[in-house]
């Protein structure tokens, strides 16, 4: 039934691939509640990061009422599905002590780091499986399901991060 849920919503919305630069300073923080396994943290990010597709775009926002930024959803969606609080900031993720992951390694629930013109990490998004990821890219849009081959995100993809995997240790 998750299964059948996941491809669902994966075929209903999409519109028109090293690691992040520097090292990693920051350690991932500490659960809030104890650690699920691996395989339904992954799930629960993913669903629930898929289910706020449409949630209005607001600089600073972290709430779905509120509307999320890029930083803002991560963290939502990482504290609410997984337990896990994490910085509020692209650079405080950017700076996070996480392993780094290659595009063709991607998992559900990676991080995905985006740069003007794959430069320094100014954008986030979750990475939700079948070379789609979920961000809140603009102001006037919303949270929306995205395709990493296009163009525009290809060129822009600076690394990717495995946070649930960096969580566990």
């Amino acid at each position: 039934m998750l299964a059948l849920a996941l491809v669902l919503a994966l075929a209903a919305c999409s519109s028109g691939g090293g690691p992040v630069a520097g090292p990693p300073r920051m350690s991932v923080p500490a659960r809030l509640h104890p650690p699920p396994a691996d395989a339904q943290a992954s799930n629960e990010v993913l669903i629930r990061a898929i289910g706020l597709v449409g949630t209005p775009y607001r600089y600073g926002g972290n709430t779905p009422e509120g509307g999320f930024d890029c930083s803002g959803l991560v963290g939502f969606v990482f504290r609410d599905a997984a337990g896990l609080q994490l910085p509020r900031t692209t650079s405080g993720l950017v700076a996070m002590h996480a392993p780094g992951v290659g595009s063709l390694e991607l998992e559900p629930g990676d991080l995905l780091f985006f740069g003007p013109g794959g430069g320094k990490a100014s954008h986030i998004g979750i990475f939700v499986g079948e070379g789609r990821f979920v961000h809140a890219p603009s102001t006037g849009g919303t949270v929306r399901l995205d395709r990493l081959d296009t163009d525009y995100w290809r060129r822009a993809f600076v690394g990717a991060r495995r946070v649930l995997l960096a969580a566990r240790q």
